[in-house]
């Protein structure tokens, strides 16, 4: 199916040579091209491109000099900010696999992040230091952390000069509170500070194309979350792919409002900004009128976010004081965007919002609406280099135009497989055409004109504000509470994040008096805030099936009843 193409922006090629170099080069070309060149804004502080890679490398040779050789995994776990961008390209010029890590999670979830690629090497923050040392120091000893770089904001931006640019004052707290340095039973703990002014020979960078270099992690319908393997190649396709696709340059000034650690952030703001040696000005949070001064004060030109953000901002009392004229590029996933707020756009300020689509498994974007040609709650058109199709989930075979089947993906942008799960990999793909396909779990049809639409899920999943959230690893953290006998989590219906979290629960008989709300604060405790459900129902038991299963589907289509009523 090609009728897409009659779509297509007639400046753009329809498949793209993928640069046979590794991520770091980007880095390391632009530095040698825009030296002086702003490369990161972080509350009114700024760090050149040069000052970017040199920094990048002095944390590298301080990682070989403890041991990191080539393919080790090593953990990032931040908000943005700039010591997020400066480790990332670290890792990778050491030839070593960047694991990154939703800062949100706490320390029951973390100690899977660091068992499951054997990470022995850690660069987080000084508020998220203790919750990382807890998980290590729980883990038997031998499998916990042997290193931990901790990190302060301050050490990137200096509160008393930020004026203009100063964060949110219910943020002051959170970045400048001075953290006492966590302990590692079987580790040690660096200071950024140190481990930057390291002074040891850096090794040669030999990893390439070919070599794995992040290792995000997804949930799924069953068990803990798995690692895609990303080789440099396939972030690297969507790298240009997106910087081509939005009239990408070294002038464009770019919103990383979405975090880093998700592919989307990572890859369609931080690594298509780097390319182009462009400027990204970081945001570590959202706030809507940090975002609107931001925009109105750097002339931000790119901003990818979730619909979610721009309803947000347009509903500041302060909207009408920013100026978003310089946007020439807005687009985002994660959830639809509403027909009204896309029109606000577009006649307040000509933008057509872009939506795409895309996987933690396809490095972002597998699809993408022409910003020329964009339909509204469309996952858009297959992306450059890609091959989509709708087939029958079952029979495995094409389906025609507006029929419901199953979205597969094949290009260069998709994944290799799952770490160390060949199972897993195996169920995730098939062959189609002679060609491997991406099985994504999701339904959808295409219309006549090519572009994609989503209707359905296959796979058990909820989407709360673009934060997917895996049912099964929400039930699994909840057994562990003394008084659950069964949980089954669904998705309830939320006007502001599409979906929020609902918790179905049956008490055990001892822990009768056991109250809803101390569910809810016990889950907040131990799991990630965008995990943790919002609602606790009891009842006093779950439906089943003739052999025991628990009927999660009626229970979910039971929740959808009287909203839909």
């Amino acid at each position: 199916m090609r009728s897409h193409y009659a779509f297509w922006p007639r400046r753009l090629p329809k498949a793209i040579s993928v640069p046979a170099t590794s991520l770091w080069d980007n880095l390391s070309v632009n530095a040698h091209r825009y030296p002086d060149k702003t490369a990161l804004v972080f509350f009114g502080s700024e760090i050149s491109y040069r000052q970017l890679a040199e920094g990048a490398e002095r944390l590298a040779a301080h990682l070989c000099a403890l041991g990191i050789q080539r393919g080790d995994r090593v953990l990032l776990c931040m908000q943005n900010c700039p010591q997020w961008v400066m480790a990332h390209f670290a890792i990778l010029r050491a030839n070593a696999v960047v694991v990154p890590v939703n800062p949100m999670n706490r320390a029951e979830e973390l100690k899977h992040y660091i068992t499951d690629p054997q990470a022995k090497f850690a660069f987080t923050t000084a508020d998220l230091a203790a919750e990382l040392a807890l998980a290590s120091n729980s883990l038997p000893e031998g499998e916990g952390l042997q290193h931990l770089v901790v990190a302060r904001f301050m050490d990137a931006f200096d509160p008393a000069v930020a004026e203009g640019d100063a964060p949110p004052a219910a943020w002051r707290q959170w970045l400048t509170t001075e953290h006492a340095m966590p302990s590692l039973a079987d580790g040690q703990v660096h200071r950024w500070s140190d481990a930057l002014a390291c002074t040891a020979p850096v090794p040669a960078h030999v990893v390439g194309s070919s070599d794995l270099a992040v290792l995000p992690y997804t949930s799924g319908t069953t068990g803990l979350p798995k690692g895609c393997m990303h080789l440099h190649r396939s972030l690297m396709h969507n790298a240009v792919a997106s910087a081509l696709w939005g009239n990408g340059s070294s002038e464009n000034v770019a919103l990383a409002a979405v975090p880093m650690f998700h592919i989307t952030g990572m890859v369609s703001v931080m690594h298509t900004t780097v390319y182009c040696g462009g400027t990204l000005v970081l945001m570590p949070r959202w706030d809507r009128d940090l975002a609107g001064r931001m925009i109105s004060r750097y002339k931000v030109t790119n901003w990818t976010n979730v619909p979610t953000m721009i309803i947000d901002l347009l509903g500041s009392p302060n909207f009408a004081s920013y100026d978003l004229s310089s946007l020439v590029y807005i687009g985002g996933g994660g959830a639809a965007m509403p027909q009204a707020v896309a029109q606000r756009l577009f006649d307040q300020y000509g933008l057509r919002y872009a939506e795409g689509y895309g996987l933690t498994e396809t490095a972002a974007p597998s699809h993408s609406n022409p910003v020329d040609a964009p339909k509204q709650q469309c996952l858009g058109i297959p992306f450059m280099s890609t091959d989509a199709r709708v087939i029958d989930p079952d029979t495995l075979q094409e389906l025609a135009v507006g029929e419901q089947g199953e979205i597969i993906v094949h290009g260069p942008e998709v994944f290799e497989g799952y770490w160390q799960r060949p199972e897993a990999t195996a169920a995730a793909f098939i062959e189609f055409e002679g060609k491997r396909f991406f099985r994504t779990g999701d339904l959808g049809h295409v219309d006549t004109d090519g572009y994609f639409f989503l209707t359905d899920r296959l796979k058990r999943m909820i989407n709360a504000s673009g934060f997917k959230v895996w049912p099964a690893e929400v039930e699994a953290l909840m057994f562990r509470h003394p008084a659950i006998q069964e949980a089954c989590v669904i998705g309830m219906r939320d006007s502001y994040r599409g979906e929020s979290v609902k918790a179905v629960v049956v008490l055990r008989a001892s822990h009768g008096h056991t109250s809803e709300q101390e569910i809810l604060d016990w889950c907040h405790e131990n799991m990630a805030a965008y995990k943790a459900p919002r609602v606790v129902q009891f009842v006093d038991a779950l439906p089943k099936s003739g052999s025991g299963k628990v009927m999660w589907r009626a229970l979910q289509e039971a929740e959808k009843q009287p909203a839909d009523r």
